[in-house]
C-alpha cells in the first residue's frame, strides 16, 4: 500500500520530463535558426531599438 503513489508520480514525472525537453528544443532550434537566444519580452520599443541597430551596423560597415 505504501508503493502506491508511485503510481501517479510515474506518469506525472514523464509528463513533466517531456514538457521540460520540449521547452529545451524550441530554445535550441530558434537559437540554431536566429544565431541567438529568443528575446523575452520584446515589445515596440525593442523592435525599434533593434531596427536602429540593424541600420547603424549596416551604414557603419558601408562606409568602411
Amino acid at each position: 500500500m505504501a508503493w502506491i503513489w508511485l503510481e501517479a508520480a510515474l506518469p506525472l514525472g514523464i509528463i513533466a520530463g517531456m514538457l521540460c525537453v520540449m521547452g529545451n528544443a524550441q530554445y535550441f532550434i530558434h537559437k540554431d535558426y536566429h544565431g541567438r537566444p529568443k528575446h523575452i519580452g520584446n515589445d515596440m520599443w525593442d523592435v525599434a531599438m533593434e531596427r536602429r541597430d540593424k541600420k547603424l551596423f549596416e551604414n557603419l560597415s558601408s562606409s568602411d
